[in-house]
């Protein structure tokens, strides 16, 4: 195990930052080896499986290119879960994490109904499932192949969640329920900002869940808000997660459309990436 350490080194040396190598060797052995952290302390002078290294030379190639390690091995944790992702959907973000507790800490109906738009691999919406045992959960997305592995993701946890098809930028040509809970991560960051975005995230995440053009940077927003003005039960809460550059943008657009009770948070980083408010109709 020690030599294969210093193999995994040697060839992303330079490339990741020293700590980002040592969070990937852990994962490789606990996915390859199926070694938890405790055992690769223990075993660290043991010799691994030829097939086992050839496997890992394999992943150290892919990483060298820079791929994500997640879509590498084919998944990620999200709040205790394992979740599948694929380069249909994309990588589950920790901020996204807390975005999830707030509407777990939020005062909910007991039997509360939760729409996630733009669901992708399911992530939030499994996670509110987990939470709130009583919830009626839902999860929607314009792509198909992103259902697929939200699908998968439900099966795989053992969660009750519904998924669907449907583009919510033509929301008025569907049926749908009345929610409790409406909570969205949509694509927000703009095509000038693509400059700042990594190179693993720009060559294999899905663009069309991340990028919207400048001229109409909250095309997706503006559409959830009178989706939910229609949908959203009467004091229900709608949450969102947001571009750190336009909090300002956003509230002028939420209170546009009559919502009340805006409250913007920070997440781990200090960026102002979250948002909820609260659906009163007179």
């Amino acid at each position: 195990m020690k030599a294969t350490i210093q193999y995994i080194n040697s060839e992303l040396a330079g490339l990741y930052p020293v700590s980002e190598i040592e969070g990937f060797t852990r994962i490789i052995f606990e996915v390859v080896c199926g070694w938890s952290f405790t055992e690769q302390v223990v075993k660290k002078h043991e010799k691994i499986l030829k097939t086992d290294f050839s496997n890992i030379q394999k992943i150290v190639f892919r990483l060298k290119k820079f791929e994500p390690i997640q879509y590498i091995l084919g998944e990620t944790e999200f709040y205790g879960m394992k979740i599948k992702v694929n380069p249909s959907v994309l990588i589950p973000r920790p901020e996204t994490e807390e975005l999830v507790q707030w509407i777990t800490k939020s005062k909910l109906p007991v039997n509360t109904r939760i729409l996630d738009i733009g669901t992708g691999s399911g992530c939030i919406a499994l996670a509110l499932k987990s939470l709130l045992k009583n919830a009626e959960v839902f999860g929607v997305d314009v792509s198909e192949n992103a259902l697929d592995v939200a699908r998968q993701n439900a099966i795989g946890n053992s969660l009750d969640v519904v998924f669907f098809q449907s583009d919510i930028l033509k929301w008025n040509e569907c049926e749908w329920k009345i929610y409790d809970v409406i909570v969205s991560n949509p694509p927000y960051i703009r095509e000038s900002e693509k400059q700042q975005m990594h190179s693993n995230v720009l060559e294999y995440e899905p663009s069309n869940a991340l990028f919207v053009n400048d001229n109409d940077p909250l095309v997706f927003y503006r559409a959830i808000s009178a989706f939910s003005k229609k949908y959203l039960a009467k004091n229900g809460k709608l949450f969102f997660e947001i571009n750190e550059n336009l909090g300002l943008e956003m509230n002028e657009l939420l209170l546009e459309y009559g919502f009340q009770d805006i409250e913007m948070r920070k997440d781990i980083n200090g960026k102002t990436r979250m948002v909820s408010c609260r659906n009163e109709i007179i």
